[in-house]
């Protein structure tokens, strides 16, 4: 049975409908991350599952009990605001106690959970401190510890890294990860950073324009995308999606200079011959001979010109031009090529996903 099930909700403002009926099932223990564009719904989403902003319609269960109508003290939830959301007149360990205080629990037993939980986020220096005496990251740290003290049974995280610089997002994004692995904490994460929700979910879902477009593990969001948009949200560099046509042995790319990307037959069987198609393949998908999958079944080698090279150190990503398609490629940092030279790519067809232009959805 789920632990946190969001059964059809709805939610409308006005005349505009912000959710279009929302179904989602999430475990006790896992990681739900909720993912979009600006404006896709997740925080109106995440506000409802804290009864801060009521659905116009639908329910939300936890741990069988429906908590729709229950106002948020009572629903055992426990929230991470973007903004930190600290008292700045008390100290950090008076931050995080605050809670327990209002519950009436004992000072001894305030003081022992305060610092037990200022030992998980490494924050016990701190205990004594204001929050304009903190950074950014240890003000993230002092609020989920406000949090975790409360030992709640749903975790509710909206967009907590959003204010902290990249190397900080990093490290508080691997304090999240094993706050989750060392706890067996039930957690719904709001971001609209794709990376994020692939390194911290269980369960990923993606929205857009308050409907639900794909839900899954972060393996089969990014390898099977459910459909254009999913494809091109998620990841980065973004899918390539190459335009193709139905031939007699698979679908032919870039025209009389191209390749036949073998699909299984079950695909091919649901489309005529010379329907056209988008072909969905990852840039590590395309790179050099020297990072080919070595156990690939199906490697084809394309000669395009290159109008883009960024090295990143680790490797170095090429944008490739053949018959007017651009394609962006993940090759060995220590390829040498230049601008407007040919160079030989190597695809992966193994890895190729098949996308129908019409409806935009995957054809399996």
């Amino acid at each position: 049975m789920s632990f946190l099930e969001i059964r059809n909700i709805r939610k409308k403002i006005g005349n505009i409908e912000i959710l279009k009926g929302i179904d989602i099932d999430l475990e006790k223990g896992g990681f739900l991350v909720l993912v979009g564009p600006s404006g896709c719904g997740k925080s109106t989403l995440l506000n409802a599952i804290a009864g801060l902003l009521p659905p116009s319609s639908g329910d939300i269960v936890i741990d069988g009990q429906v908590v729709t109508d229950l106002h948020p003290s009572k629903r055992d939830i426990a929230m991470v605001f973007q903004s930190y959301a600290l008292y700045p007149n008390m100290t950090v360990e008076e931050n995080i106690a605050f809670a327990l205080e209002m519950r009436g629990v004992e000072k001894a037993q305030r003081v022992t959970a305060v610092r037990q939980v200022a030992k998980t986020l490494q924050i016990e220096h701190l205990l004594d401190r204001r929050p304009s005496q903190l950074s950014g990251g240890q003000r993230q740290r002092v609020a989920m510890g406000r949090a975790l003290v409360r030992q709640p049974r749903v975790f509710l995280f909206d967009e907590p890294l959003s204010n902290l610089d990249a190397k900080l997002r990093v490290e508080v994004r691997a304090e999240i990860k094993a706050l989750h692995q060392n706890t067996g904490a039930t957690i719904v994460y709001v971001t609209h950073d794709q990376i994020e929700a692939m390194t911290l979910a269980t369960k990923i879902v993606v929205l857009k324009e308050g409907m639900v477009q794909q839900v899954g593990s972060p393996a089969e969001i990014y390898n099977r995308p459910a459909n254009l948009f999913v494809a091109d949200f998620m990841g980065s560099p973004a899918m390539n999606m190459l335009k193709g046509r139905v031939a007699e042995t698979g679908i032919a790319l870039f025209g009389s200079n191209g390749v036949v990307v073998p699909v299984p037959p079950s695909v091919t069987k649901k489309l005529p011959d010379g329907k056209e198609v988008i072909i969905g393949l990852r840039p590590e998908a395309i790179t050099d001979d020297g990072l080919v999958d070595p156990t690939a079944r199906s490697i084809a080698h394309i000669a395009a010109e290159v109008s883009m090279i960024e090295p990143t150190g680790s490797d170095t990503f090429l944008t490739g031009k053949v018959d007017g398609a651009s394609f962006t490629a993940r090759t060995r940092a220590e390829v040498v090529t230049e601008l407007g030279q040919s160079f030989r790519f190597a695809f992966n067809l193994d890895k190729a996903v098949v996308f129908d232009p019409e409806t935009g959805s995957r054809i399996d």
